[in-house]
């Protein structure tokens, strides 16, 4: 079968797929977009029920067209994936759903790249891999499987009802983690949180929400994380109206804290004796930031009410004063585990060129060592607001002019784009493989 030929083939339709397109179009670029599920899929089938965006809607949202929400809201994960869909809809994305790409392989003796695909093969100049950070879930080998312990990834977890009875061990304090040992504890579960290093903002402080502070403080436009944390994750939280993520108040509502979770020998887990260590780092993360917004409300003259009582933390839980060195599961009786211990990239259907030895990309704020192939949606890919939706669409506008200047250089060398009109594809969103430009926020 003959190849079908396009200039610029993006492989993903979440939301660095869709910006990148959008700013492909506005180029009058030729592309088309691939997404082997449905846009935005992820945030239909890979989030739980009660999550909502860890951002107020008047910040989470790309530049041209706002939630139907209250500024201050928090979307639902449905309300954020029909507003993708809205959005692809708004400049007819040229999206075709059902597709996965398996391969992608330099051509002979010309440029561009052969794709192959679940839909054919593709001939295309450039390749966008706009798969974004969240591509395959990392459960530590930690634990074995054993008869009577179910073992999931967060990014498997829905609701209460779908876990047995008995006692639950969450694994992890970003956000996914707290969020789930809350929503399990409200159900009236008997939790365990393994708590490890991170961060912990405030939601709100002195009037206004922590995302606006990292703006007036020039924190989103940092280049590197700071030193020692560029594995740290953050425990913020967009549930319940949004709210200030504190493991002294889970600890006082009857989750039971523990340090990391490090072995597990003869139906024994072991912990880590840095639980009181990981939550104070956490407090002088979270006053720093109290300190830098103080200091700027003086420095600019601004009238924003005191908040004393934001300083003001509970005691230290039973568990901090005398840390858990082990739980024996049928003891405790535990029979669910949920890792939220996040994800691991897979690039391995790209050239090899485009990524290092342990399959990480290699790339200078997403245009990739190999010519031709750009990454987008990778955390920190230019600043610390990069993986956040707003920072995806301004890279993928960095990266739609790197390609503009890129084929300029190749302006005489025909391409025939495929027709926009008859591969677009205009898909029923109840289909389980495909879905519709037709949803509105």
């Amino acid at each position: 079968m003959d190849s079908q030929q396009i200039e610029v083939l993006v492989v993903g339709a979440g939301q660095a797929g869709v910006a990148m397109s959008e700013h492909l179009s506005e180029r009058g670029i030729p592309h088309l977009v691939v997404e082997r599920d449905r846009i935005a899929e992820r945030w239909r089938s890979a989030r739980w029920d009660s999550l909502r965006a860890n951002g107020p809607a008047w910040h989470d949202r790309f530049p041209g067209l706002e939630f139907s929400l209250q500024p201050e809201e928090f979307a639902s994960t449905e309300q954020v994936a029909d507003y993708f869909v809205a959005y692809a809809e708004k400049f007819a994305a040229p999206i075709r759903c059902g597709v996965e790409v398996t391969s992608v392989r330099k051509n002979d003796g010309r440029a561009g790249f052969r794709v192959e695909t679940s839909d054919g093969v593709f001939d295309a100049r450039y390749v966008v891999a706009a798969t974004g950070p969240f591509q395959r879930p990392l459960i530590p080998t930690i634990i074995p499987e054993r008869p009577g312990l179910l073992q999931m990834h967060s990014s498997s977890y829905r609701n209460p009802q779908q876990l047995p009875k008995g006692a639950i061990l969450v694994v992890g304090a970003g956000s996914s983690g707290v969020q789930i040992a809350d929503d399990l504890q409200r159900a009236g579960r008997e939790v365990y949180l393994s708590v490890g290093p991170h961060g912990r903002p405030p939601r709100r402080y002195r009037g206004h929400d922590f995302v606006w502070w990292l703006g007036v403080l020039g924190k989103w436009e940092a280049a590197t994380p700071p030193s020692g944390a560029e594995h740290v994750t953050i425990a913020v939280s967009g549930a319940r109206g949004g709210h200030t993520v504190d493991f002294r108040n889970l600890a006082a509502s009857g989750i039971t804290l523990t340090g990391r979770t490090e072995s597990f020998v003869d139906g024994t887990l072991g912990f880590a004796l840095d639980l009181g260590t990981n939550i104070n780092n956490g407090d002088a993360n979270y006053l720093s930031l109290l300190d830098e917004a103080d200091d700027y409300i003086v420095r600019n003259g601004l009238d924003l009410p005191e908040e004393p009582g934001a300083r003001i933390f509970g005691p230290d839980p039973e568990n901090v004063t005398h840390p858990i060195t082990h739980i024996n599961l049928a003891d405790a009786e535990i029979t669910s585990v949920i890792w939220a211990t996040g994800f691991v990239a897979d690039y391995s259907w790209l050239p090899d060129d485009a990524v290092d030895k342990s399959g990480k990309p290699q790339h200078q704020r997403g245009v990739s060592s190999e010519p031709g192939v750009y990454f987008l949606g990778l955390p920190w890919q230019s600043r610390r607001g990069s993986s956040f939706i707003w920072g995806v669409w301004h890279d993928a506008k960095y990266l739609a002019d790197q390609i503009l200047i890129q084929r300029s250089y190749l302006a005489d060398i025909p391409i025939r784009p495929i027709n926009p009109i008859t591969d677009f594809i205009d898909c029923d969103l109840n289909d389980e493989n495909v879905v519709a430009l037709t949803g509105a926020v």
